[in-house]
């Protein structure tokens, strides 16, 4: 997989940090807006009920595929000198470019969904968005007690870096890319 071709790895954590900031923005702005619309089952049902999917949707995006995401990166090899390291900030736009008219969807179903169930699906958004951040971080841990960074090439992980079409991961050095373990942004102490 590391062969001599030229080709654009991409941040595992990265990839899986991407979504987590709009979904979680998204989601509690769909909420807030919920709030002012009177929905058939009123407030204080839609809020309980958007709590509770918050925490499913948290704990479900946290915990699916982490095993397949532990396999990729217990059997990952050392990336070669022909890759090309994708930049942090590249990458988001590329998931955020490719997933734009997804996000949007989800932030007008909340609002809608409003005028049925208050805040519900709002809630539950931001829930999908702190389990991709509790995902990340876990990664992050996971390439900390490794001591390597853990990649994928960008054109296999359009979708996820768990995807079946991903093969496998490629790993560096922890000083490698823009990004430090778990995909948030290097701070200037680093």
């Amino acid at each position: 997989m590391s062969g001599g071709s030229k080709y654009a790895l991409a941040r595992v954590a990265v990839i899986v940090r991407a979504p987590a900031g709009w979904l979680w923005w998204s989601g509690l702005l769909g909420a807030g807006i919920g709030a002012f619309v009177p929905g058939l089952t009123g407030l204080r049902i839609g809020v309980l009920a958007g709590a509770a999917l918050f925490l499913i949707a948290a704990a479900v995006v946290f915990a699916v595929r982490r095993k397949r995401y532990t396999e990729l990166a217990r059997s990952a090899s050392r990336a070669g000198r022909a890759v090309f390291l994708q930049d942090r900030a590249v990458t988001v736009r590329n998931w955020r470019r490719a997933h734009r008219w997804w996000l949007l969807l989800g932030f007008l179903v909340a609002v809608g969904s409003s005028f049925a169930l208050p805040c519900a699906v709002g809630l539950g958004l931001a829930g999908a968005g702190a389990g991709l951040w509790a995902k990340a971080r876990w990664l992050g841990a996971l390439e900390r007690s490794g001591e390597a960074l853990l990649w994928v090439r960008a054109e296999w992980a359009q979708a996820s870096p768990a995807a079946p079409r991903v093969t496998g991961y490629l790993t560096t050095g922890l000083a490698a890319g823009d990004a430090a373990p778990g995909g948030a942004k290097v701070t200037a102490g680093r």
